[in-house]
């Protein structure tokens, strides 16, 4: 068995990487590529637990192969994935936020989109935290961020299967989701409804797919 302790990426939009550096969100869910063959009232589909494995099981479908969570198991390690963008000078190389030269745009000044901010009447530009400057872009997408980059480091405490529509009130805050206002009062579920309606399209909602459901904690790299 392999027990070394593995890192993976992991892409978090602006609002959750928020959320998870206020310490509102240590959970995050994703759904399965191979759902399951049939998932009936009449014939409902089990998941089995192995070590860090999972399978399918159902009365006429039988069972699935052994599959293992993409995201790694227990005790591996996530780091995140987000929009960003490295300072350089007018002829385009990289500099530090003494706007000295550096030799690559890994030692070069650093800023992420999600903690910087658009104000009105500043014709478009990002304030950048903590620092006397704006910047107008480009950014790297989140998908194009470089081991390197990465600020923010997840270490998976569970991992388990379950469908999308059976997540729980406690559960939807521990998303990091927003509230949402219904007759009975202010709803993390609702909140989590929409925002995954806002990432993946209503149909997806409605389709109740199983997902991952892996939780984590924040841990500083040594």
């Amino acid at each position: 068995m392999d027990n070394k302790i593995k890192e993976r990426g992991i892409i978090v939009n602006g609002e959750m990487v928020r959320a998870i550096l206020d310490g509102r969100k240590t959970q995050t869910r994703r759904v399965i590529k191979n759902q399951p063959a049939g998932d009936w009232p009449e014939d409902p589909v089990f998941v089995e637990y192995g070590d860090n494995k999972f399978k399918w099981k159902s009365l006429n479908y039988g069972e699935s192969a052994w599959f293992d969570c993409p995201f790694g198991k227990v005790g591996d390690r996530l780091w995140v994935r987000e929009t960003f963008a490295t300072l350089s000078n007018e002829d385009g190389h990289p500099i530090d936020w003494d706007n000295n030269l550096v030799s690559e745009r890994k030692d070069s000044a650093k800023f992420y989109r999600a903690s910087c901010c658009q104000t009105p009447n500043n014709y478009g530009l990002w304030t950048v935290p903590d620092r006397d400057s704006d910047f107008e872009g480009p950014w790297t997408p989140s998908i194009h961020m470089p081991r390197w980059a990465s600020r923010i480091m997840l270490e998976i405490t569970d991992i388990r299967v379950e469908r999308l529509n059976d997540i729980s009130e406690e559960d939807a805050k521990a998303e990091g989701a927003p509230t949402e206002c219904c007759v009975i009062g202010d709803k993390y579920f609702l909140g989590f409804r929409s925002l995954w309606k806002s990432i993946y399209g209503q149909d997806s909602w409605q389709s109740n797919p199983f997902v991952w459901v892996i939780e984590f904690k924040r841990v500083e790299e040594v």
